[in-house]
């Protein structure tokens, strides 16, 4: 018996990379998998590959970019599983360029599949799990680019935005028994080989299994994490990590309000030395791997 047995589930941009990952696991976790992709050919693998399991599983290549195309996608799930249950909206594109050289299509592309395409998808398998009473989990996939990542200001506002949606969606949802929440994945796969160092220079990355941020996202879906929404978790290798959510940090009130002379008094001494780093690549927390005495170093 697997967790999602009898569930039916969407991965969109499953044809490679984290979304295989994401449809396999699915898969073996007992759900009905949609595995969506563009590229017909790299769909109808992974296809093969569920069914060589033994999964129940179907091919769409359906434009998650557009509503017709999202639309198709829950009702392909519907026709051959009679339900959504899970919608994973994994499907994305990287147009890499520095802010002053990114040009308008690099930045409408991004945003039109990130972005545009989670909302879609999701509000297309949310619309038809209110229709069907039992609730349901979407998932979708962010980045730790959000941050801040050099090369990146398209990819890495979607994924800033998507985050948003997610806390949005949450609120809204949960009174229909929907959950919302994303993950923020690591592997090796082809959007991985563009990223660039804070030296704007390529360097070369360790080998992640894809399918590693499958089990995450199989127990996010299940019954058994039916009390977690709106919430982001960073998955693959060894880690989960709970992303912590924006909020206010260190706060400066003046009765009356303030002036610029006392912004000038106050801000450098009480503000300026807390300001806080940028980017992904800013210093880790120095203790992951344990605390050790030397001589078990």
């Amino acid at each position: 018996m697997g967790v999602l047995d009898g569930k039916a589930a969407v991965v969109t941009g499953a044809g490679r990379g984290i979304g295989k990952g994401h449809a396999l696991q699915l898969a073996k976790a007992g759900a009905s998998v949609v595995v969506n992709d563009i590229d017909a050919d790299v769909a109808a693998e992974v296809v093969a590959e569920i069914k060589a399991l033994g999964g129940k599983v179907i091919g769409n290549t359906g434009n998650v970019g557009d509503k017709a195309g999202a639309d198709s996608i829950v009702a392909a799930c519907v026709a051959a599983f009679g339900k959504i249950d899970i919608m994973m909206a994994n499907a994305g594109i990287a147009r890499d360029k520095t802010f002053l050289k990114m040009t308008e299509e690099d930045f409408d592309s991004v945003m039109n599949i990130h972005v545009k395409g989670t909302f879609l998808c999701h509000q297309a398998a949310a619309l038809q799990m209110k229709e069907q009473g039992t609730g349901g989990s979407l998932v979708s996939t962010v980045s730790a680019a959000h941050f801040g990542n050099f090369g990146q200001v398209n990819y890495a506002g979607a994924k800033g935005a998507i985050a948003s949606m997610t806390y949005t969606m949450a609120l809204e949802l949960a009174r229909h028994g929907i959950r919302a929440n994303a993950i923020s994945p690591s592997g090796t796969t082809r959007m991985s080989d563009t990223y660039v160092g804070p030296d704007g220079k390529k360097h070369p990355m360790p080998f992640i299994d894809p399918e590693l941020n499958g089990p995450v996202l199989v127990y996010l879906c299940s019954d058994e994490g039916n009390y977690i929404s709106g919430q982001i978790f960073g998955t693959g290798g060894e880690r989960i990590a709970l992303l912590e959510q924006p909020k206010y940090g260190h706060t400066l009130f003046m009765p009356g309000g303030w002036t610029l002379e006392a912004v000038q008094k106050n801000f450098k001494q009480n503000l300026g030395n807390k300001l806080e780093s940028l980017g992904i690549t800013k210093p880790p927390y120095p203790f992951a791997s344990g605390i050790h005495p030397p001589e078990a170093k």
